[in-house]
């Protein structure tokens, strides 16, 4: 949870670029703690848009085009998308012989994010370890992987993937359309239903091998979202020889191999030797995990890492000032940080409740206090890239008088169930005290994340209230048009919106998500307190770090040292 994205069709062939909004069209993915039927070939002669790569995969800047619903294509009948490949990218520049150290405060449960929820595993591996048929570039592009190029039927149901010929997994086993398959299907068949983004893959009818480079997908129905997803964990692919023990052993075709696993303490990535692309730009990468973003700091501050992946004590940031020794690097990621309702249990299956906790919460205040007022007051389920956010920041503006009237002189305790994030335990107590003046009585109780809160809070419903980040793009449809979700949400016409909105045109999905988003507003759903910043500190030798927080990857493709 620390730390998640993807953005109509042309008469005529042309070439054009396509770039997303971080968190547009996806299928929703699991909190960090988130097609059918169709005989239709792909029509290899329709008007194509295109997506460009080198020759290693990696996308050059505004070359990338989605091949899918929610890009150039998808809009209209008739279009397809399609990826080639072109000139090779330069190696990142450094020292290759380098050791990078990246601090993070959420530790991984294990190596196997097809089994445990949460985002530190992806964050880890995900395009370093593991790679997908289509990626997410920092710029918020779907560009080419391990499919060299794409296209997509008139019908938009039929997708066509022209797989890398050279690439291999790091236990030696060539990567063919028979493992893309093959993983495709394991995310339907083995993944865990408690890892929501699996989800995203339900949309698929089959998968075919052509041939060991040709993978056709059929998809139940057009989806804007597919393609998407297909950037996400539910893209990786997984060598057939290579799952018994994906808990301790990562097996992908990624620039790094897992060498080592410290669980709770240390991650080392080595570069991949047999890499079939462009060589990883450092040796070494260290991932390491402290209890506290204090102990991360001073490991930044006494050299003992190169980078704070994600700033946690905004307020501290100007020990970090001298320029001559380091960098602070400030963004946006898709992260909603939530202040979250068990809708279905009383009392906050009463819309008036529910509206009385959201006047009642100064959330500037709020985020000055506990964020040093970094981040943006949102007010739904979207962050200011989404192509369908609003401004619905003043829906409930701080009104206490307002919430004692719709509480109509009723008194409420509740228990408030947290994950021992910072953002979290720092603003529980201010929410406890401001709710306090309003007549609801806030039990805090502190659980250890990822393990405790996913089961008791996530998995199990058993709480009244949490406070979370969000972090994967476009979860909207996980968190709200699921009513099985830990939200308990439970609202048809918010549903048939995000499912109508998914399967039709990139203009109808983008008015009826935003729809959407205005419903679980004025029905108070949550409190979305703010979006999360993206927050880094790094030694100013430290190249090719992100801005922007785009996908579930911390991505170290393109980063280098010296």
């Amino acid at each position: 949870m620390n730390r998640h994205e993807s953005s109509p069709p042309a008469a005529t062939p042309r070439r054009r670029r396509l770039r997303f909004a971080a968190g547009a069209l996806a299928a929703a993915l699991v909190v960090t703690a988130c097609g059918a039927g169709s005989s239709t070939q792909p029509a290899s002669t329709a008007p194509a848009t295109t997506a460009t790569a080198t020759t290693d995969g990696q996308a050059t800047a505004g070359q990338a085009s989605n091949g899918a619903g929610g890009g150039s294509v998808g809009s209209q009948p008739g279009a397809g998308a399609s990826g080639s490949d072109g000139s090779a990218a330069p190696a990142p520049s450094g020292d290759p012989n380098a050791t990078l150290n990246v601090g993070f405060v959420a530790a991984p449960a294990s190596l196997d994010f097809t089994q445990d929820s949460g985002a530190a595993i992806p964050q880890a591996l995900l395009y370093n370890v593991y790679e997908t048929l289509v990626r997410m570039t920092p710029t918020g592009e779907i560009a080419p992987l391990l499919a060299s190029k794409w296209t997509v039927s008139d019908d938009q149901k039929v997708y066509t993937f022209t797989l890398r010929d050279n690439a291999k997994f790091s236990n030696g086993a060539a990567f063919t359309a028979e493992d893309a398959v093959f993983s495709i299907n394991r995310v339907k068949s083995d993944w865990a239903k408690t890892v929501a983004v699996a989800q995203g893959m339900s949309t698929v009818a089959k998968a075919e091998a052509v041939n060991p480079t040709t993978l056709r997908v059929t998809l139940t129905k057009p989806s804007q979202s597919w393609l998407f997803s297909m950037t996400t964990r539910i893209g990786a692919m997984f060598s057939r020889t290579g799952v018994a023990e994906l808990a301790t052993k990562a097996v992908g075709t990624g620039p790094y191999l897992v060498s080592a696993n410290q669980p709770n303490v240390k991650l080392t990535l080595t570069r991949n030797p047999d890499y079939w692309g462009t060589k990883a730009g450092m040796q070494t990468v260290n991932f390491m995990y402290y209890k506290d973003p204090t102990a991360m700091n001073n490991a930044e501050l006494s050299r003992a890492i190169n980078v704070i992946s994600s700033v946690q004590t905004p307020d501290q940031l100007d020990q970090f000032g001298d320029t001559a020794k380091y960098q602070i690097i400030e963004g946006t990621t898709t992260g909603e940080v939530l202040l979250s309702f068990n809708n279905s249990k009383a009392p906050l299956n009463n819309k008036n409740v529910r509206q009385a906790i959201s006047y009642a919460i100064d959330r500037k205040g709020l985020l000055d206090t506990v964020w040093a007022g970094k981040g943006a007051l949102i007010g739904s389920h979207a962050v200011p890239t989404d192509p369908w956010y609003t401004d619905l920041a003043n829906t409930y503006p701080y009104d206490p008088a307002k919430a004692k009237e719709l509480l109509g002189g009723k008194t409420y305790t509740l228990r408030l169930r947290v994950p021992n994030l910072p953002y979290a335990t720092a603003a529980a107590p201010v929410i406890a005290s401001q709710l306090q003046q309003v007549g609801i009585t806030v039990k805090v109780d502190t659980l250890d994340f990822p393990a405790d809160w996913l089961t008791q809070v996530f998995t199990n419903a058993d709480y009244d209230m949490s406070i979370v980040n969000h972090v994967e793009p476009n979860d909207l449809a996980t968190l709200w048009g699921n009513p099985e979700y830990y939200t308990r949400y439970d609202n048809p016409e918010v549903q048939k919106l995000l499912a109508d909105g998914d399967a039709g045109t990139r203009d109808q999905m983008i008015a009826d998500y935003r729809k959407a988003t205005e419903i679980l507003a004025d029905d108070a759903a949550g409190v979305w307190l703010w979006a999360f910043p993206n927050l880094l500190v790094a030694d100013v030798d430290v190249k090719g770090l992100a801005k922007n927080q785009v996908s579930e990857s911390f991505d170290l493709t393109g980063v280098s040292v010296g």
